[in-house]
């Protein structure tokens, strides 16, 4: 079967970009020929069918959770809880990234839980599997890696994190720079850079790139160029091995286009705020426009257990400058694994942050909502304020565990309400109707 990017070309509008196009309110052209030069992706797969969702140019910013057992916790049914709490919450993708326990087990029991597009790291598993078989991850043997990447793909995978930018050279990059204040962070890269090291050999997801394209292709399943040596610190943030490692990644992605399967880019992680917009037109220019998965980014190193809140600043200042996707942080990020709480708050402060970014991106179609609110404000209409708000049940229980005397003010002000005041002053004077 084709692919969505194959069909689009020859002029096919598909049921999916049929659905991108009616749920962002555009054309279902303009969807078509942005999945056919790259910019959107429709993340999928031929067997599963997961809810479709677009990602790119011209729509609004998504937001990804991630979920996953650790090697300390293996509790299949709280990632399943996870997951169905992250959907609950708003998110439109999910990543399932366990490396502890039973790794298809956990997979299939989170794919079968909820409707939205699961991605994945193969790499996670990869090294996993060896090191129970092998007793070292780094006797990885390359053919169970490809293997593992057509049945996981088998299994439903929507998208899945590839780590195929690091090679030889990435690795010499990272050398002569004398390493980095905060390492390594990501769990493929720092795998992957082990065994290229321990086997003197070249990445085999990079060497042989076609193969993982022709494998996902197959599924439809969109390849997201894993960002395994993104800064893990605000002072490592636009080094030479990240920037080397995304100049691969963006060739990579044109690479993939041209052979038909739909490809993210990822990254970058760590990053101060003056470096966001850089990073994302560096990426766009490079890569063609193609969707960019922004992991964070977390523009401070210093607020652990604040880190949501960290990230949501940073992510929607992405969100402005062009990122297509953002992955939640947790309050839990850096310090623990994430429970349903956390989940459910990572997924709420990224929704947030990709709205506000839409805003100043999309200024045409960004702010009506926004107007609205504040004339329900203004009118002390509290029923239009709930339907209004991003999240009316949080929004309606604390109204209603604060009752005030007057059900038309609110506890905040009581008998000094502002906007009741100043209605009655400027009764005569109101722009727009009353709602």
């Amino acid at each position: 079967m084709k692919t969505q990017i194959e069909l689009a070309r020859e002029g096919i509008l598909t049921s999916q970009m049929e659905t991108v196009a009616r749920d962002e309110n555009i054309s279902p052209d303009f969807v078509r020929r942005m999945v056919a030069e790259g910019k959107i992706v429709i993340p999928w797969n031929q067997i599963r069918k997961p809810k479709v969702v677009g990602i790119g140019k011209g729509l609004r910013t998504k937001v990804n959770a991630s979920i996953g057992t650790s090697s300390d916790i293996v509790d299949y049914a709280a990632e399943v809880r996870k997951a169905q709490v992250a959907q609950e919450a708003g998110a439109d993708t999910l990543m399932e990234l366990s490396v502890g326990g039973d790794l298809d087990r956990v997979r299939r029991e989170v794919i079968a839980a909820v409707d939205l597009p699961v991605g994945n790291v193969p790499l996670y598993q990869a090294f996993c599997e060896a090191g129970r078989k092998y007793g070292n991850p780094n006797k990885l043997d390359e053919e169970m890696l490809f293997d593992l990447i057509e049945q996981q793909c088998a299994d439903g995978m929507a998208f899945m994190a590839v780590h195929c930018g690091i090679n030889r050279c990435t690795i010499e990059r990272l050398q002569r720079q004398g390493y980095r204040y905060g390492g390594l962070v990501s769990k493929g890269g720092v795998s992957m850079v082990a065994w290229m090291l321990a086997n003197n050999r070249e990445n085999p997801l990079y060497e042989k790139f076609d193969r993982v394209v022709e494998i996902l292709k197959r599924y439809d399943t969109v390849l997201s160029l894993g960002n395994g040596l993104r800064a893990g610190a605000i002072h490592d943030s636009s080094d030479r091995a990240q920037i080397q490692e995304l100049l691969f990644n963006c060739e990579l992605a044109e690479i993939g286009r041209e052979m038909g399967c739909q490809m993210l880019v990822e990254g970058p992680g760590h990053v101060p705020m003056d470096e966001i917009e850089g990073n994302i037109q560096l990426q766009k220019r490079m890569s063609g426009e193609a969707p960019y998965y922004m992991l964070g980014p977390i523009p401070t190193d210093i607020a652990p257990g604040f880190d949501h809140i960290t990230a949501a600043i940073g992510a929607a200042q992405s969100s402005r400058y062009g990122a297509d996707l953002i992955c939640y942080i947790t309050p839990a990020e850096h310090l623990a694994l994430p429970n349903e709480e956390d989940v459910r708050q990572g997924v709420k402060a990224a929704r947030v942050a990709a709205y506000i970014g839409d805003m100043t991106k999309y200024p045409e179609k960004g702010r009506e909502r926004d107007r609205e609110m504040s004339k329900a404000r203004r009118d002390l209409n509290w029923e239009k304020q709930f339907n209004l708000a991003l999240f009316p049940n949080d929004a309606r229980a604390i109204r209603q565990c604060r009752m005030p005397e007057d059900e038309q003010t609110c506890t905040m002000c009581g008998d000094f309400c502002a906007s009741r005041g100043a209605n009655s002053l400027f009764s005569g004077y109101l722009r727009g109707d009353k709602i």
